[in-house]
């Protein structure tokens, strides 16, 4: 489960549940669970699990805890008797005070608590979480959010599916893995690798380097990677069967073709064209092909001929920007392709580059046109000539001595040359433009709707629509967040987000639905089996029905609410949190065993926070300037950091987790052996506050752990000093808290090793800009705050500390005073401080007597505290998945006897409950329900609905070099029918009359001597598509060696034959319905006796063409076809069978 799974929808998502009411916020959790269900899904009021008690001894699902009754306390007294304290504050402080001496240290062991009012409005509101988050369809989770921990080296970074055979690919940073949809629901059993325990079975392949790009073609059975090593890798569909077992012990994948693509750089990009040839592209605006005959002929081959098969295709490579340079000059920038998409619908290719657009014309590989965002024709510029990659390497090769410098500097003049270039570019566009193009304006991401325009996405959120020519149609905005991805299926386009928004439109752009999809940006989708599958950035997977909004988000989110007892787990560990001012000194190891050592038996997290580590200007400038280049870190905080971790027994009993240090301030966290296997994801913050909030000798350092999937926050903070300097401590806290950003794995601006000084808060803040610290499930701030006492002189508070009346110097306290009146820590919890001033002493001096007698004769205070607040947003609320994380102080302390420092350490214990989300039960469970549930199996029956439609014919002759029609009707009058046309296979005629076998090619499998168009689209209700048939006399067949041609030829000599599969589906479901059509080319006759020694064709078009500067394919319009044309009779018009009677109806 992802941490912002129960959070309720945030504003702008379109509602697919009636939401928690308000009334309901302040109910016990088993109160508000009901109304849920009332209000929400209209089930009957029941008294429900959520509020029942359990046993903190036992982590356990809910159902063993049902024979507790409503009425018995828990282990957490605190919260039966803690008021809650409103924004009025006055009589409900009084109340609490009461409370707190009435109860004494509370039933239990837990300690009382007080309470700072304002805690229910705006950020400082609870995060309010739900079992079944009420904003979003229930998802599908295929993979649930794993620790990044458990991910190093092998994080998911693409997403592709088969949708026939329902089979989910993914590229990963170790090779690939495949899930087959059929066993979705079913769980791993043993054997389940750490990070995957709850993930539905898949099957992985043998270690290969990082994959970037993947492309699916299901005509082939073939999946396409390009990787990291600039190699291309094809992988056999009918070999990716899940594990039998359940226990990951099947054979891993291995490739069934592979070859070095481009020898320096990554594959960037792939794609498989409308005549099954693979495109890939690279650094530096390089861009390859390859022919389906070499890439067919390789795959041919047995294992034992491997290297045969991998060097056949390695050198039948043509490279398309030397076949789009004429005279050196070239218009396609020199930089990255980032992106690829085939154009099936009008056979082209685009080919991006972070600002720039390229059309190519798939059949005859020529650049048709290069443009910006802005739809401006780029112009043909000088090409600097490069030698082939291939003469390079041979080059280098004969060499005797020295050979890798040689490839080194080719690399680094190699890289220098398309810096200079890109920076070219850059220029150029100043003086065409007058500016650059903003930074915010990159392309993302790019798709193909199914009525022929293509989408694509900017990093600023805007989406530009264009046709199939290149033409801006129009550009809108749904989102300001920047687009990652673009999928389409039937009439509706999906748009993932950097901010994990999911949002759906339809194919004019209308935005029909939005929500949150996941915590952190949706960088892949993919769609197969009824559900669009969205692959987030930190590798979780989660599939969303596409019939989605629909009442069928309404009855699965009832139907598993209902369920919830079954998924739902109750965790609880102990946490204990320190705080020190140290005063730039050491402390001896007695002191830090009586601090942290002697309390840290039965713990299983420990958060240390500390101040002045090291002060003063000299270490404060080199901080400021390490962390102006994103260091961090110091000799003395890593000696604080050693020697607490020698104290916690590290390595053997704690393993440290994460720390975060700036200038003075330092934090630093360890997890206990048993606990780290559910303790990751952390992340480090800091803000400072001195200076102009620009130095850290005040400020806040922060760490977001994530245990058993809920986040918790914890602050080191160290305020403005003095006595009067209050308000200035208040905004110290509340900068902190409205603008301390953890860092965040994808690259965002905020990293753990930058310092947030520009992120202003805003007054009218929406809950789209609540800080990332209000999102927590749990916050504790800890660190020498630096409030003092009021109204009190030296000599009094030192009797008053004597005499142990705590009671009456804590209605002097300014935190507590500020916190009544709700001007600091806003609805956050302290426990009842039982022990003495911590501040000030004099060093090396024991008991009370230490505190400070010199000249200044300082007024002792609790300037070093500890405060938190959980996921309970009232005071009486259980551990639920409403309230997920519910905490109590067992004890809160600090240690008197230590003298090193003029601060006194202090340390707090809580004992945390924690209620997750079994995700592989949940996922069972929502397998039983699609399996079982009528009301689900009749909607999905009739969200598999094919509109019923017709074609004009299913048998064609093709003879001449005119058009044929082909009609297809939608007969459906209420739904949209969309179409997409494959060639199954081709085949030859023989002289004896027979035909040869059917030979599939790749993606639509389109012959050189067939055009369709437009091959994909949309056919509104009642009406008729017309798609035109045509065929090529002659077309040109090349062969091509290490990208240089070295034979050609045209093949019209025989009578050609094809086969179409005309796919129908509708817009909710992946079924199809498939017409077939076959499609005949006869091969013209000479109307006289031709030459006794006629020219070969090969030879006539060789003649026609060789006075021309490049050797391109012949196009149906080119000079040369007609001039050999003139050698052959023509026929009457095309032939066209038609079976439905088309024709004489128009007649």
């Amino acid at each position: 489960m992802e941490p912002d799974d129960e959070a309720v929808q945030r504003e702008g998502a379109v509602s697919y549940g009636q939401p928690v009411p308000r009334d309901a916020n302040h109910a016990p959790a088993y109160t508000r669970h009901a109304a849920l269900r009332v209000h929400g899904f209209g089930d009957d009021l029941t008294a429900y699990a959520s509020a029942q008690r359990h046993d903190p001894a036992r982590c356990a699902s809910f159902p063993q805890h049902q024979s507790h009754r409503y009425g018995e306390p828990t282990h957490v007294p605190a919260a039966s008797f803690v008021a809650w304290v409103g924004d009025g504050g006055g009589s409900a402080s009084a109340t609490l005070e009461r409370a707190m001496s009435e109860y004494g240290s509370g039933a239990g062991g837990a300690l009382p608590e007080f309470v700072g009012a304002g805690g229910g409005d705006g950020i400082f509101r609870m995060p309010l979480r739900a079992a079944m988050h009420p904003g979003r369809p229930p998802p599908l989770e295929v993979r649930p959010h794993p620790l990044r921990e458990t991910q190093v080296g092998s994080f998911l970074r693409t997403l592709a599916c088969d949708p026939r055979r329902r089979q989910l690919w993914a590229g990963a940073e170790s090779g690939v893995r495949v899930w087959r949809l059929d066993e979705v629901f079913d769980g791993w059993g043993a054997g389940a690798r750490r990070g995957d325990e709850g993930s539905a079975p898949f099957r992985e392949s043998v270690p290969v380097p990082p994959v970037l790009c993947v492309a699916v073609d299901g005509a082939s059975g073939l999946v396409w990677t390009g990787h990291k090593d600039g190699r291309i890798r094809a992988w056999r569909m009918d070999h990716a069967t899940a594990a039998g077992d359940g226990g990951g012990n099947a054979p891993m994948l291995k490739e069934a073709l592979a070859w070095q693509a481009h020898s320096r750089t990554p594959v960037l990009a792939i794609v498989v064209t409308s005549y099954g040839e693979i495109w890939s592209g690279s650094e530096g605006g390089i861009i390859k092909a390859w022919p389906w005959d070499a890439i067919a002929k390789s795959l041919s081959l047995t294992q034992e001929e491997k290297h045969i098969a991998a060097l056949l295709v390695e050198r039948a490579y043509v490279d398309l920007r030397n076949h789009a340079t004429v005279g050196n000059m070239c218009s396609l920038p020199s930089a990255d392709v980032k992106h690829m998409l085939a154009d099936h619908c009008r056979a082209k290719v685009w080919s991006l580059t972070s600002m720039t657009f390229a059309l190519w014309d798939a059949r005859t590989r020529d650049l048709l046109k290069v443009f910006g965002m802005d739809s401006q024709v780029e112009s043909a510029r000088l090409e600097t000539p490069v030698m082939p990659e291939q003469f390079i390497e041979e080059e280098i090769k004969v060499k005797p001595t020295k050979k890798d410098k040689p490839q080194g500097s080719f690399t680094f003049f190699q890289k220098s040359r398309n810096a200079l270039m890109g920076a070219a570019d850059a220029v150029r566009r100043v003086a065409t433009k007058g500016t650059l193009v903003e930074d915010n304006r990159r392309t993302e991401a790019v798709a193909q709707a199914m009525d022929g325009t293509i989408w694509s996405g900017c990093t600023n959120g805007s989406i530009i629509m264009w046709d199939g020519n290149g033409k801006k149609l129009q550009e809108f905005q749904h989102h300001i967040s920047s687009v990652q991805c673009i999928e389409t299926f039937g009439e509706r386009v999906w748009v993932g987000y950097a901010s994990g928004t999911i949002q759906v439109m339809d194919v004019e752009g209308n935005l029909l639905a939005g929500w949150t999809g996941h915590s952190c940006p949706v960088i892949k989708m993919a769609i197969g089996g009824s559900y669009i599958f969205t692959l987030a950035h930190h590798g979780g997977i989660r599939g969303w029905p596409l019939t989605s909004p629909s009442p069928l988000d309404d009855i699965l989110r009832t139907e598993l609410a209902n369920r919830e007892l079954s998924y739902t787990r109750l965790e609880n560990i102990q946490i204990m949190v320190g705080t020190w001012n140290v005063a730039q000194e050491k402390a001896s190891f007695d002191s830090l065993w009586c601090w942290l050592g002697s309390a840290s038996s039965d713990v299983g997290l420990v958060v240390v926070g500390l101040q002045e580590v090291e002060m003063g200007a000299g270490a404060l400038a080199i901080a400021a300037a390490k962390e102006s280049v994103g260091l961090e870190g110091s000799t003395n905080g890593q000696w604080w950091i050693d020697n607490i971790g020698k104290t916690l027994d590290e390595g053997i009993s704690f393993h440290r987790v994460g720390s975060r240090q700036l200038a003075g301030l330092l934090i630093a966290a360890w997890a206990r052996n048993d606990l780290k296997p559910h303790v990751g994801d952390v992340d480090a913050a800091a803000v400072p506050c001195g200076f102009g909030r620009a130095i850290g000798n005040k400020g806040g350092v922060g760490l977001r752990i994530r245990v058993h999937d809920r986040r918790i926050c914890f602050v080191n903070n160290h305020f403005a000093a003095h006595l009067e300097n209050v308000s200035r401590r208040n905004a110290d806290f509340d900068h902190i808290y409205r603008t301390m950003t953890f860092n965040k794995p994808h690259g965002s601006t905020a990293s753990a090793r930058s310092v947030q000084l520009h992120k202003a808060p805003s007054e009218n803040q929406t809950d789209e800009d609540r800080p990332e610290l209000a999102e927590a499930d749990m916050v504790v701030f800890l660190g020498d705050f630096n409030y003092r006492l009021n109204g009190i002189t030296y000599d009094e508070a030192r009797d008053m500390v004597s005499q142990r009346s705590f009671d009456w110097l804590r209605e002097r306290d300014q935190l507590r005073v500020e916190m009544k009146a709700g001007n600091v820590f806003q609805g956050m919890r302290e426990g009842a401080i039982r022990f003495p001033p911590t501040y000030k002493f004099q060093r090396h001096q024991p008991g009370l007597s230490g505190y400070d007698s010199g000249e200044k004769k300082r007024i002792p205070a609790w300037c070093d505290r500890i405060l938190y607040r959980d996921s309970r947003s009232v005071s009486i609320a259980g551990c639920s998945l409403e309230s997920p994380v519910v905490a109590a102080i067992t004890s809160y302390e600090a240690c008197m006897d230590v003298t090193d420092s003029d601060h006194k350490p202090v340390r707090c214990t809580f004992s945390v409950d924690i209620a997750r989300v079994d995700e592989m039960t949940r996922r069972q469970e929502y397998g039983k329900i699609i399996e079982s549930d009528k009301k689900v199996c009749c909607f999905l029956q009739e969200s598999h609905f094919v509109p019923d439609t017709i074609i004009s014919t299913n048998n064609i002759i093709l003879e001449n070099s005119e058009d044929v029609v082909l009609r297809i009707t939608n007969n459906c009058e209420t739904s949209k029918a969309a179409f997409e046309i494959l060639c199954e296979g081709q085949s030859t005629r023989k002289q004896d009359g027979t035909k040869s076998e059917i030979l599939p090619r790749a993606s639509c499998g389109f012959a050189l001597w067939l055009e369709v168009q437009p091959s994909l689209g949309l056919i509104e209700p009642g009406e008729t598509m017309e798609v035109t048939v045509h065929h090529e006399d002659f077309f040109t067949q090349e062969e091509f060696v290490d990208g240089v041609m070295q034979n050609w030829w045209c093949e019209a000599t025989t009578d050609m034959e094809a086969v179409l599969l005309v796919n129908v589906t509708g817009s909710t479901s992946t079924e199809i319905i498939t017409h077939r059509i076959n499609v005949r080319h006869c091969c013209p006759a000479p109307s006289a006796p031709l030459p006794l020694n006629p020219p070969s064709i090969t030879d006539a078009h060789i003649d026609a063409v060789s006075g021309e500067a490049s050797g391109r394919r012949c196009s149906k319009n080119s000079q040369s076809n007609h001039l050999q044309r003139s050698d052959f009779t023509h026929f009457g018009s095309s032939e066209v069978h038609d079976l439905c009677g088309t024709r004489n109806m128009e007649k």
